[in-house]
């Protein structure tokens, strides 16, 4: 019988170690657009590209993932081109554009109906005359998605017109959330409002309003691939800011919010700091990324004790996201450029790098289970 030389068992051995001792980010697939049209699919244990999916429209710039997790809703850089993508199938399944002749329309946002029969659009509209542009207001719309048509012009609910507005589903379909100054409740059969949630009334003696950095936050929370994929539908946990009058400055808390039962957890942290945040599974930690110039943090949040836990500075970039692996033992950094960097959860240790072919252009999705 032929002996292996110690060092080479040795190095067999180790190898072996190694491989097993690796931290893996969970079984789940990574999505997120990317030059030129397409979109990546990600084996998160793997950690490696196995697949991509023609986009027809062009360059994809938003996805937004169906209530049922079984399709993408894709907004190409034009903002005016729409296609549906399957994720079973990985194919572009349906396509649709509202422009039309020297008519330009470009989507500002959108929201998806939870059983996937329309989208609800929000719209501006230039028109292009012999010598200029004819810019319209900004309009809702509905976008049946069967009858490939706009069926409905949707009235502003206050009656004043919004360059942004953010919008959100409930969970079962029966309504549509507005994100302005305060929340307004539509009903979704016919678009008229219901109620209203007044987050511009001051949350409690000696302090000022309850908000995020614009009310878009609020409503990008509520749709943020991690935090959805994590959090309880109808709830969003995410940070806060409130005016400190007596100090002259800005707290920055976490908030838990019930869209549903018209109700917020809120509880301070400290002054108001340029940081992110992401929920992880089991949603008792979250994370987030200090940006400033030439200084980048990692922080964890520990909900369950209401407090931040760590902050450690690392080299960083000066445009990057972070996402939570699907085991939540990894984090992934990601935005600008072609990489995705793997730093480990517990410590914040840079682990590897997986390379991409193409420069990334939309969030970054992780979705448990092959």
């Amino acid at each position: 019988m032929r002996k292996i030389p110690p060092a080479l068992a040795f190095l067999a051995v180790a190898s072996v170690a190694c491989g097993a001792d690796k931290l893996a980010g969970g079984d789940g697939t990574m999505y997120l657009g990317g030059r030129p049209n397409h979109i990546f699919l990600i084996d998160e244990a793997a950690e490696k590209v196995v697949g991509q999916i023609p986009c027809k429209t062009g360059l994809p710039m938003s996805l937004q993932l169906s209530e049922d997790r079984k399709r993408f809703y894709v907004e190409s850089v034009s903002f005016e081109d729409f296609e549906i993508v399957d994720l079973a199938s990985r194919k572009s399944i349906d396509s649709f554009t509202l422009r039309e002749g020297n008519k330009r329309t470009r989507v500002l946002s959108f929201a998806a109906d939870p059983l996937n029969r329309f989208l609800v659009l929000g719209t501006k509209t230039a028109t292009k005359l012999l010598d200029r542009f004819e810019t319209g207001p900004t309009t809702l719309l509905q976008y049946d998605l069967g009858a490939h048509k706009v069926t409905r012009t949707i009235p502003w609910p206050d009656g004043q017109e919004h360059e942004f507005m953010g919008m959100h589903f409930s969970p079962d379909g029966n309504l549509l959330y507005l994100f302005g100054e305060d929340i307004l409740i539509l009903d979704a059969r016919d678009f008229k409002v219901v109620d209203k949630w007044e987050l511009s009334r001051h949350y409690e003696s000696g302090f000022g309003r309850i908000s995020v950095n614009t009310f878009r936050d609020l409503a990008d929370s509520l749709g943020d691939p991690s935090n959805e994929l994590n959090e309880e539908p109808g709830f969003v946990t995410s940070l806060f800011t409130v005016p400190d009058a007596v100090n002259n400055r800005r707290i920055m808390g976490v908030a838990r919010v019930n869209l549903g039962q018209k109700s917020m957890d809120f509880y301070a942290l400290g002054p108001e700091a340029p940081v992110s945040f992401t929920l992880a599974p089991g949603r008792k930690i979250a994370y987030g990324l200090y940006s400033d110039i030439g200084k980048y943090e990692f922080w964890s949040f520990d909900l369950a004790n209401r407090r931040i836990d760590r902050r450690v500075e690392f080299p960083g970039r000066p445009r990057m996201s972070v996402k939570v692996s699907s085991n939540g033992k990894l984090l992934y950094i990601y935005e600008a450029g072609n990489t995705i960097d793997l730093y480990d959860a517990a410590t914040f240790k840079y682990l590897r790098t997986i390379t991409l072919d193409a420069d990334m252009t939309t969030d970054l999705f992780v979705i448990r289970g092959k």
